[in-house]
């Protein structure tokens, strides 16, 4: 396992539990939710950078996609 690919899995992990917390969804849905979302596009693809954002700044990205339908 790579860096990269640890850091997206320890991010998307944190979001999920986010998205279970603040949205009381369960894990099914949190993470259907997550690996669904443009913002799991992005955070996967190492090119963007934004495995290396924190945890709260890629969880802006999915609450306005979520809200908008679109990534920021």
């Amino acid at each position: 396992m790579t860096k990269e690919t640890f850091m997206i899995e320890e991010i998307s992990k944190e979001i999920v539990c986010l998205l279970m917390e603040e949205h009381c969804m369960d894990i099914s849905n949190a993470l259907r939710t997550l690996y669904s979302s443009d913002t799991y596009s992005k955070l996967s693809d190492i090119a963007t950078g934004l495995y290396a954002q924190s945890t709260a700044y890629v969880y802006e990205y999915l609450e306005h996609e979520l809200l908008t339908g679109k990534m920021a």
